[in-house]
Parts: C-alpha cells; sequence; structure tokens
C-alpha cells in the first residue's frame, strides 16, 4: 500500500498518457503523420478531432458480450420480480379502499407510538388521493407496489452492505467511490440497463428505483453502526460476546434509528424516481403526470403529482415515526440517568 501511495501520481500519469496514445491510434480523424501536429498547430484552437476515445465502443461490445452470457439469470431475476408486482398488486387491488385506509391509520398508530396527531394526518392524506380523483386510487397501489418492492430490493441488499462497510475498512474504501458515482449519474441513466435487460413495463422501474435509491440506506448503514459507542461494544466483548452477538445484540440494535433515517430516505428518492420510470411505460401516478405534460393538461398533471406528495407523506410519516420511536427507546431516559447519579 505504501508502494502505491508513494508512486500514485505517476500511475495517473501513465493511465492519461495510455489513453491519449489509444485515442489517436483508434482514431479515424488522425492526422496523416504525427510530424502535422508539429507544424500545424490549429488543433490548439479547437480540441483535437483525433482525440477521442472509443468509450462507447468498448462499452457497447462489452455490454452485448456480458447479456449474451448471462441472459438466462436476468430472465429469471425479471420472472420473479414480474410474478412479485403481479401478485402483490392484485392482492391490494382486490381490497376494498375503506380497509386499506383503515389498515394505513392502524400501522401509524402504532408505528408512531400512539401519537394521535400524526396518526388523524395520514389517515388525510391517505383518503385525500382518492379524493383528488377517483382512478387515482388503482394508480396510487401500482405506485405503492413498484415502490415496495424496489425498497425491500433495497434493504436485502444495501444493509448487509452497509454492515460490511463498518466492520472492515477496506470494503468501505472500495465502495464509497461506486456510492458517490451512482448519486452523481443522472437518474434517467439507471433505467437504460434495465431497459436492455427486461425491456419496458415496472421491472426496469423497480431495478432503476433499487440502483437509485439504494446508496443513502448504505451509508446511513455504515454511519449507525460506526457511531455505536466503544464502551458499549467493550461492555458487550467482556460478557463473552463473539462477532454475530455483538452485531445482532448490540450495534444493529442501536444503528436501528439511523437505519430508518436511511430506509426513510430511500422511499422518497424510490417516489421520485417513479416519474421519470413513467417514460418506459411504467404504469401508476407518474404516468399521469406524464400524460397531463404531453396534452398540456396543467390541471391534470399538477392533480397527479399532488396525488404522489400525499404518497410520499404518508411513507415519510409512517417511516419517521417509527425511526422517532426506535430512537426514544435506545436513548437513556432520564430517571435512569438521574437512579445512576445517586
Amino acid at each position: 500500500m505504501k508502494f502505491i501511495k508513494k508512486y500514485i501520481n505517476y500511475l495517473y500519469l501513465a493511465i492519461f498518457a495510455g489513453l491519449i496514445v489509444v485515442s489517436y491510434l483508434s482514431s479515424k480523424r488522425k492526422p496523416d503523420s504525427v510530424t502535422e501536429l508539429f507544424t500545424d498547430f490549429g488543433w490548439l484552437n479547437n480540441f483535437p478531432k483525433w482525440l477521442d476515445v472509443p468509450f462507447m465502443v468498448w462499452i457497447n461490445t462489452g455490454w452485448r458480450a456480458f447479456s449474451a452470457k448471462y441472459g438466462l439469470i436476468f430472465d429469471a431475476i425479471g420472472y420473479v420480480l414480474l410474478r412479485a408486482y403481479s401478485i402483490t398488486k392484485n392482492f391490494l387491488v382486490d381490497i376494498p379502499w375503506p380497509i386499506i385506509v383503515i389498515a394505513v391509520v392502524l400501522l401509524t398508530f402504532f408505528a408512531s407510538g400512539r401519537k394521535m396527531g400524526t396518526t388523524i394526518f395520514v389517515g388525510f392524506c391517505t383518503f385525500s388521493i382518492g379524493f383528488l380523483n377517483p382512478r387515482f386510487w388503482d394508480k396510487a397501489i401500482e405506485t405503492t407496489t413498484i415502490v415496495f418492492i424496489g425498497i425491500i430490493l433495497c434493504v436485502m441488499v444495501g444493509i448487509p452492505i452497509g454492515i460490511s462497510m463498518a466492520r472492515n475498512p477496506k470494503v468501505r474504501n472500495a465502495i464509497l467511490p461506486i456510492l458517490d458515482l451512482m448519486q452523481v449519474i443522472p437518474s434517467f441513466c439507471y433505467l437504460i440497463p434495465g431497459i436492455i435487460l427486461f425491456g419496458l413495463g415496472a421491472i426496469p422501474a423497480i431495478i432503476g428505483i433499487f440502483i437509485y435509491s439504494c446508496p443513502p440506506l448504505i451509508r446511513l448503514t455504515d454511519l449507525g453502526i460506526r457511531l455505536v459507542d466503544k464502551e458499549v461494544i467493550e461492555a458487550a466483548e467482556s460478557f463473552g460476546a463473539n462477532k454475530k452477538q455483538k452485531l445482532w445484540g448490540v450495534q444493529l440494535p442501536l444503528a436501528l434509528p439511523n437505519i430508518m433515517q436511511g430506509i426513510n430516505q430511500c422511499t422518497m428518492m424510490a417516489l421520485a424516481m417513479v416519474v421519470i420510470a413513467s417514460m418506459i411505460g411504467t404504469r401508476g401516478l407518474g404516468d399521469e403526470v406524464l400524460l397531463g405534460l404531453q396534452q398540456l393538461n396543467v390541471g391534470s398533471s399538477l392533480e397527479a403529482g399532488l396525488a404522489i406528495v400525499l404518497l410520499a407523506i404518508v411513507f415519510d410519516r409512517i417511516t419517521q415515526a417509527y425511526g422517532e420511536k426506535i430512537q426514544e427507546r435506545t436513548r437513556p431516559s432520564k430517571k435512569k440517568k438521574n437512579n445512576g447519579k445517586n
């Protein structure tokens, strides 16, 4: 590692020089001879056309080879996701809307620690989705199904990666640049691999939501575990706890507020992705927004946008209220502090 750090700048220069050489050799618009570069300095005014690294050709060639080799695996993944989406959506659509509203109210009531204000507000927002326009109710069910499956994938993949990052600095240093790249790439670009592998519809939207929404959950899981007090971990070790017992009995329970905050951020980003996913044929509230924009119907698009906002408020209030409830449980009470002082 010391050798790499010492000569890292020379490595960067070598890579840069190599790219220039490859670009020059592979370009179809390069000069007839190298001497022209030193006699005709016109390339200093305009960026030289012979500096075109064929990244597109490399990516397309590699992607075609990847799809041909692992196509059956992605077909199986697409089939499983499609079945999960269809079963969940049909189940929720068949439930009468009053039962869903009551279920959301009860879920909010117990998740928030029996806070009546939050419960009434969430129930009002849930009812208002259908109150805006009756056809929005089934659309909201479709959007909720896509978001729900995407969030499950994020939890199944993101939390283990966050745990690995917190427990191994080498893994953390390797994954952090990938997370930075994932959060910089435009969100619409996440749909392109999904379209190529799974076609149009709900499945590429779920994959796009998963890739776009996963980084906050990974980061906050990593942060929550690393913020666990070392004295608490040392106390667990003094009682003979192994790594598995420390993780499940100490670190994860204390990091749960941060993990719930990550799930909350994950959910909000997933709902933001739903509108973009409507461009590839995904049904739901985002489809209504896109249809209103295409028809220049301001009222229709704003109405559907307001329904998405109400749905986001429902998800946000439930997850945030549950996170606050967990935080209150893990926070030491004033009575315990006073007893400790006495």
